[in-house]
């Protein structure tokens, strides 16, 4: 009897000793803030804003740090030096993804690929989609971009209060083009307005008290659904999300099969899922991830630039010049423009540091084997972030950080693709895109139409406060940001009106000679496609 006794304490005791460990952070492990038993560093993480957080223990702990979050361990790495090491060379052990049980399992049915395990499954999807927007393919994308501008800009002169509206159908129409072969002619597009809607709803889901738990402590996930409301919440947002991104897939591919398809990536899709028999499910949410990915950031970071010209007038006014010495007065800037207009690019690269839409690095990458970096432990399964607004805002990186300066770029000349895969890490311009071979397969496509939208609108508009009732300037608080794992600057009023009759009267005839050319007066979709098929030899 005593022996069962004795055995059962020690078992007991064995229980609540490794029960007290958990929370604590190993002694080879990064430095980080101090721990307490069981919950580690989770009471310290900030319900908004965390990003200063982040940024504070940067400052305090270094550019490689760590967090204990419960059963789960977050490297942090704040600098250019270490995401390239890591993220970069050695992209084979850090393209993982950890378990993200509200956020995949149940929010996006395991099948969301910006959320999913490095995998041969998430290999073929990314060789998919790099199809679809490698440097080659995004050149051919620029009659798209400049179509859907011309509407923009026109949109903006009729409509100027509703300007961010404006730049996210911008956004959207090219996106939808791209990926199934029709755009969005009209903000009132309720597919549109529930993507948009969808993913920010997806993002305050993510944010939840609830949601990070049961992915620090797993075995929550065993509480009766009772008590876990979130997750009927999730399972509900996915089956609103797949059918939205299931009713975009199945269209495409009854016009591919009745040979009214346009050239598109959902045509080579299909094609690939003759060859590798995946499901209708996957290959929605592999399209609708491309949706989402290139309607949310691009209008995010326009929108970001549109700030920085009300509090930066000076700047604007530089660019403006730039552009009518370059281009002149008579016709609006192309891509042919780009290489002359240095400061405007530099003004885009500067909106990318200065305004991040992946503040954190949207979602942690994970290592699939211990490693060792500068003498400490990074653990097998461990997140590892990309914390990007920390290298965005370092002193020592960028002098007097939250100043908008295009100075900074006024010597780089590097594509946005080049400068992320220059060997030097001080010489990359900024860490939006991401790292390793989960970065952002946009970017190309993200460079140009960021350069148009910039340089068209400085070109057209002049950018001013909105004045309040007591007849003072509205300026907007640059630090105010949406939350989620992709942000934006909290909605702002601004003053947008044509810098002259005759431009005024160019952004209408442009917007309208392109409308008659390209597109069916009924449908407004485009009638040939300027853009040639890849799929069967087509050309």
């Amino acid at each position: 009897m005593k022996i069962t006794y004795i055995v059962a304490l020690g078992g007991l005791v064995a229980l609540v000793v490794r029960l007290l460990m958990i929370g604590r952070r190993p002694k080879n492990l990064p430095p980080g803030p101090p721990t307490l038993p069981i919950i580690g560093n989770i009471h310290q993480l900030a319900s908004r804003d965390s990003h200063l957080q982040f940024e504070k223990w940067a400052r305090e702990y270094g550019p490689v740090y760590s967090l204990i979050l419960g059963t789960k361990t977050l490297i942090v790495l704040s600098s250019d030096k270490a995401v390239k090491d890591l993220l970069d060379k050695r992209s084979g052990k850090y393209s993982h993804r950890q378990d993200l049980y509200i956020s995949q399992t149940l929010g996006s049915g395991g099948l969301r690929v910006l959320m999913m395990e490095y995998s041969p499954r998430w290999r073929a999807a990314r060789k998919l989609i790099h199809r679809l927007l490698n440097i080659s393919a995004a050149k051919s994308y620029v009659p798209y971009q400049m179509l859907e501008n011309k509407q923009m800009l026109y949109e903006i002169l009729v409509e100027p209060d509703q300007f961010l509206y404006h730049i996210r159908r911008y956004s959207n129409a090219l996106t939808t083009t791209m990926v199934f072969g029709w755009r969005t002619p009209t903000y009132e597009d309720d597919k549109m307005k529930q993507l948009f809607d969808g993913f920010s709803e997806f993002a305050e889901l993510n944010q939840t008290v609830t949601a990070s738990l049961l992915d620090f402590f797993p075995v929550l996930r065993y509480l009766p659904d009772f008590l876990l409301p979130v997750r009927k919440i999730a399972k509900d947002l996915h089956e609103k999300e797949k059918a939205l991104y299931l009713s975009h897939w199945l269209k495409v591919k009854e016009e591919i099969k009745n040979g009214t398809a346009k050239p598109c990536f959902c045509e080579e899709m299909a094609a690939a899922q003759k060859v590798e028999g995946f499901d209708d499910d996957q290959a929605a949410y592999i399209s609708g991830t491309l949706l989402e990915a290139g309607s949310d950031t691009t209008s995010s970071t326009l929108y970001a630039f549109v700030q920085a010209m009300l509090l930066y007038p000076d700047i604007q006014q530089k660019a403006y010049e730039e552009i009518e010495r370059v281009v002149g007065h008579d016709r609006m800037p192309t891509m042919e423009d780009e290489e002359g207009l240095q400061y405007v690019r530099a003004c885009m690269k500067e909106t990318l540091r200065w305004m991040p839409t992946t503040i954190l690095g949207a979602v942690p990458h994970a290592v699939t084997q211990d490693d060792m970096y500068e003498g400490y432990l990074i653990p097998k399964n461990a997140g590892v972030m990309n914390n990007v607004w920390a290298i965005h805002m370092d002193p020592n990186r960028h002098p007097d950080p939250r100043r908008f300066d295009p100075e900074r770029y006024i010597d780089d000349r590097q594509s946005l693709g080049d400068a992320a895969a220059n060997p030097d890490p001080t010489k990359r311009d900024q860490f939006t895109f991401g790292a390793g071979r989960r970065i952002c397969p946009g970017i190309h496509v993200a460079e140009r139409s960021l350069f148009l939208g910039i340089s068209r609108i400085l070109w057209a508009f002049k950018i001013e406060p909105a004045v309040g009732e007591d007849g003072k300037p509205i300026l907007p608080d640059p630090d105010k940001l949406t939350q989620g794992f992709v942000c934006m600057p909290e909605e702002f009023p601004a003053k947008i009106t044509p810098r002259s009759e005759d431009k005024a009267n160019a952004v209408v005839r442009e917007w309208k000679e392109a409308e008659k050319e390209c597109l069916d007066p009924v449908t407004k979709q485009w009638r040939t496609s300027p853009v040639p098929s890849r799929v069967n030899g087509k050309a």
